[in-house]
C-alpha cells in the first residue's frame, strides 16, 4: 500500500432492509491518520454505514476497499454477501469497533476482556498479549482495574475498557459507534478525553457521534448524512462553521438547544 492509498474507501454504497433503503449511494474515504466523523439525526444511516464498513452488515451495492483491496462479494442485491470468509476476519480484526453499549464479557475480568480476542482470534502468545493489554488499560486510565469485573466499573470506565480492547487488536483503524451516548455528561468527558488523545496520536478513526464539539475538535472531515445520502461534508470549519445546507443548519440548531 502506498502512503496515498486510503485505509478505508466506500464507493456508492447502498444498504436496504427489505423494502427500506437506508443507504442510497454513499462515498467515504479515510486515509491513514484521518479522523472522519459521521453526524446526522436518528435514522439517517450513520450506524448502518459504520457496521457495513467492517462487514457486520451486508450492503447490496457499491464497493468497500480496505487498503486498496476490494471486498470479494457473492450474489447480488439482497442476496449479496462477502465471498471470502478469511478476508472478512482479516478486515474485521484491522477495523476494531467500539460500540455504544460496551459489550464486555460479564464473567471475565477487565484484563481477560482485553486479552480475549488477540489470544483466541489472532492466536498471539498470552504473555505478550497480557503485557500489551495492561499497557492499553493504563493508556485509557483504568490500569488499576485489571482484576475487576465489568459490573464493578462505572459506564465511563467500561467504555474506556472497550476502547483498550479495540486497541489491543492493534488495528489499522478504529470505528466508534456513538461511544458516549450511553453515558451521563460527567462520565462522557472521560471517554471524550481518550478519543481526543487517540486523535492527537494520528490514529485513523471513523466516529459516529451526536457530540458536535467532539466532532469539531478531533475531525479532519465531517460527513452529514440525511435520509441515507450525504447532504454536506467537509472540514469542521466548513461543515459546522460555514454551513450551506438548510437541513444541516436545522440539525445543528437542534443540537445546541
Amino acid at each position: 500500500m502506498s502512503d496515498s492509498t486510503p485505509v478505508l474507501q466506500i464507493r456508492g454504497l447502498h444498504k436496504s432492509y427489505g423494502d427500506l433503503e437506508v443507504l442510497k449511494g454513499v462515498d467515504i474515504t479515510a486515509k491513514a491518520g484521518d479522523v472522519v466523523s459521521l453526524i446526522g439525526s436518528s435514522g439517517s444511516g450513520k450506524s448502518t454505514l459504520l457496521r457495513c464498513c467492517n462487514l457486520l452488515e451486508d450492503s447490496q451495492q457499491g464497493e468497500i476497499l480496505f487498503k486498496g483491496e476490494p471486498i470479494t462479494w457473492k450474489g447480488s442485491g439482497l442476496d449479496r454477501a462477502p465471498g471470502d470468509a478469511k478476508q472478512v476476519i482479516r478486515i474485521r480484526t484491522n477495523l476494531s469497533m467500539v460500540f455504544q453499549q460496551f459489550n464486555l464479557w460479564a464473567h471475565m475480568t477487565i484484563l481477560e476482556n482485553v486479552m480475549e480476542a488477540p489470544v483466541t482470534v489472532l492466536g498471539r502468545d498470552p504473555k505478550e498479549v497480557e503485557e500489551k493489554a495492561r499497557h492499553y488499560l493504563d493508556k485509557v486510565g483504568v490500569g488499576d482495574k485489571c482484576d475487576f469485573f465489568p459490573a464493578q466499573l462505572s459506564g465511563g470506565q467500561q467504555q474506556r475498557v472497550a476502547i483498550a480492547r479495540a486497541l489491543a487488536m492493534e488495528p489499522e483503524a478504529l470505528l466508534f459507534d456513538e461511544p458516549t451516548s450511553a453515558l451521563d455528561p460527567e462520565l462522557e468527558q472521560e471517554v471524550v478525553k481518550v478519543i481526543k488523545d487517540l486523535a492527537a496520536e494520528g490514529r485513523t478513526m471513523i466516529i459516529v457521534t451526536h457530540d458536535m464539539k467532539l466532532a469539531a475538535d478531533v475531525s479532519d472531515h465531517i460527513v452529514f448524512l440525511h435520509k441515507g445520502l450525504i447532504e454536506e461534508e467537509g472540514s469542521p470549519d466548513e461543515v459546522i462553521g460555514n454551513t450551506v445546507s438548510p437541513r444541516l443548519q436545522q440539525f445543528l440548531s437542534s443540537t445546541r438547544q
